[in-house]
């Protein structure tokens, strides 16, 4: 009998508003850019508060900039490191960096100097394009150390003239010695470009590391073959909707910003909305200004909006599709967000070793909800994509049991950078080893339980926290949730839930246990609740479960 994975059973549910398989016209990102640059040169490609870039201007300045380049001897296979928040000198330096044949390497502006070091020491970058601010704080002192060559910087009060105080209130500009201004040499070299680089689908266009929450770093390879299907792949589904643009809620340093957002945004000659960073009130008022039909982002940010006394519905009545990714999506935060702004928002599963998107909700569906632990689906695997569910010695698991979910598509990367170990472990015969807990359903539908790390073992019996933290989410007063679990002498762990709460609202943690317990095996309930104001969170939205088991089993 055949694997019900091999019978890809979710092509049945694509129907006629989906092709089965797509096969993208372009070999590498650079062949993508021509094209609509041929096609829409006029065309606005990046807002940025009140300033507008065309496909033309951005052709212009990442020329000008990649000449730069060129004539500081940075050269094919090269890394550009890129130190930027969602600013559009962010695309200008990232088709540069192609332009001349060298790997971008996009870093999380919020690292400080351990974590930077670490990742600019795995992958010695020729050259680095920083913010003014990060610069002087932080990347300065480092970069001759790592034996940088070429620097660049920029500030984020460039491109725009509104300097929204909220953002920008300390901000001024910080001109760097050492270090060339990047629009100034952009302009100075308008005109010029360097040879064009002999690019294949196989090589490395961006070397994107892993987030690191629970270990150090790893640079995924993400070739111009995995960056251009997931962009066609974002652009297919953007393409059938009216109107308007992409709305850059997620970080561009991360794999679903760089993809499923700019990506998607080139390949689909659409504009991006840039703001800066994520921030509750900015975003509302660009969305009402820029009106864009598509956002992506993680479910945190979805619940921040949710929870401004400002948001309204006309707020989003501009969006045609709204999507999550970059962390878990639970269903109270779906319907609760169809409720009061009357929009669905369409969950997905995808990681930096897929090139972001792996698994997705097409937009003539509605994912369904498990109705033994109301784990909500991530949709079905994208196209030319197998996802299939795997036991502890790789065999395929029946439909509906638990295991490991492995991956294989055109997406999935060849290797982690310089890591042969690494690499053999996780990604065997181009096939992904997620480290994520989940299954899939008799049509096709996936659904992620937890990572295996994260699991609790009570007295035996195994507790993910997703399942509790689904159950907390359906509390009228629970803002964000977060459980772990801790030494118990009697159970060997038992459950902690942490808790913040909606602006205004108010529950006692005795109140957060009874709502559990009403719901869940007795083994699964939290033991205690914990209600503080924030929870700590990565830059890309994820809530740092691991930095709560540290403080819970600290204070033990």
């Amino acid at each position: 009998m055949g694997s019900p994975y091999d019978a890809r059973p979710w092509l049945e549910l694509y129907g006629d508003a989906m092709p089965k398989a797509i096969e993208p016209p372009y070999e590498t990102m650079l062949e993508l850019f021509a094209a609509v640059r041929e096609q829409h040169p006029d065309r606005v490609a990046i807002t940025y508060f009140d300033g507008r870039l065309t496909f033309r201007e951005l052709d212009e300045l990442s020329d000008g900039l990649a000449q730069h380049f060129a004539d500081h001897g940075v050269v094919a296979r090269d890394r550009v490191a890129l130190y930027l928040q969602n600013v559009p000198q962010f695309a200008i330096a990232l088709l540069a960096a192609w332009k001349v044949g060298a790997i971008a390497v996009p870093l999380n502006p919020m690292y400080r100097s351990r974590e930077l070091t670490r990742i600019l020491g795995d992958c010695r970058p020729t050259a680095v394009v920083s913010s003014e601010q990060g610069w002087h704080e932080v990347l300065g002192e480092l970069a001759g150390a790592l034996g940088v060559r070429v620097a660049v910087t920029t500030s984020e009060l460039d491109l725009q003239t509104r300097h929204d105080p909220r953002l920008f209130a300390r901000a001024e500009r910080r001109p760097a010695a050492g270090c060339a201004d990047l629009l100034a040499v952009a302009r100075a070299n308008v005109g010029r470009r360097p040879a064009a680089p002999q690019l294949s689908g196989s090589d490395i266009a961006l070397l994107v590391y892993t987030s690191g929450t629970s270990g150090v770093p790893k640079g995924a390879t993400n070739t111009h073959a995995n960056v251009v299907f997931n962009s066609e792949g974002s652009a297919i589904r953007i393409r059938e909707v009216p109107g308007g643009g992409i709305f850059g809620l997620a970080p561009l340093f991360h794999i679903t910003g760089l993809v499923c957002q700019l990506g998607g945004a080139l390949a689909a000659g659409r504009q991006l909305d840039l703001v800066y960073r994520f921030e509750p009130g900015v975003v509302l008022d660009a969305l009402a200004e820029h009106r864009p039909c598509f956002m992506v982002g993680p479910s945190t940010a979805y619940m921040a909006l949710m929870n401004h006394p400002d948001v309204t519905p006309d707020h989003f009545s501009s969006l045609q599709l709204v999507h999550s990714g970059g962390a878990p999506l639970p269903s109270a935060v779906v319907e609760a967000f169809r409720e009061r702004f009357g929009h669905y928002i369409r969950n997905g599963y995808g990681l930096t070793e897929t090139t972001a998107t792996a698994t997705s909700v097409p937009a003539h569906l509605e994912a369904p909800v498990d109705e033994a632990s109301g784990t909500l689906s991530v949709g079905l695997p994208t196209y030319n994509t197998v996802v299939r569910v795997v036991d502890d010695h790789g065999a395929d698991v029946p439909v509906g049991e638990v295991g490991e979910i492995v991956i294989e598509g055109p997406m999935v990367v060849p290797s982690y950078w310089d890591k042969p170990e690494e690499t053999a472990a996780g990604i065997r015969d181009g096939r992904l080893h997620t480290g994520d807990i989940g299954f899939m359903d008799a049509q096709g539908w996936f659904y992620v339980v937890d990572r295996k790390k994260d699991m609790i073992n009570a007295s035996g019996f195994k507790v993910w926290p997703r399942e509790v933290e689904d159950v907390l989410y359906g509390h009228p007063a629970v803002r964000e949730a977060a459980v772990v679990g801790v030494p118990d002498p009697y159970r060997g762990e038992t459950v902690k839930a942490f808790v913040s709460l909606r602006h205004g609202a108010s529950a006692e943690p005795e109140e957060l246990v009874a709502h559990c317990k009403a719901q869940l095996a007795a083994y699964k309930y939290p033991r205690s609740v914990e209600i503080i104001d924030e929870l700590p969170k990565t830059a890309t939205g994820k809530i740092l479960r691991r930095q709560l088991r540290d403080t819970a089993r600290t204070a033990e």
